[in-house]
């Protein structure tokens, strides 16, 4: 892997973590560990890009797809843990 290919990767990780972290204190709750952060915030930036596209929006800079990708993560987080909480509260989990 070349350096980078490498760095990229870290970027997006980063981003990722700090996204998915937001996220989780926007809906507010203890989130879904380091790893379930990243994962739910690298998935919701992907949805939200999809969401700007599906929508016809145009995000020419950082900071549209910065909020672009907290806006994703935190749709994600939000039906993520209300499918969480209905599943437990059937006795599903």
């Amino acid at each position: 892997m070349e350096h980078h290919s490498l760095r990229h990767l870290v970027e997006v990780l980063f981003i990722g973590g700090v996204i998915g972290w937001f996220a989780g204190l926007i809906i507010r709750g203890r989130g879904f560990g380091i790893i379930g952060d990243i994962a739910i915030g690298i998935i919701g930036a992907m949805f939200g890009g999809w969401m700007a596209n599906v929508l016809g929006l145009s995000i020419n800079s950082a900071l549209g797809e910065f909020m672009m990708a907290v806006l994703g993560a935190v749709i994600l987080v939000g039906l993520t843990r209300f499918i969480v909480r209905n599943a437990a509260a059937a006795g599903s989990l």
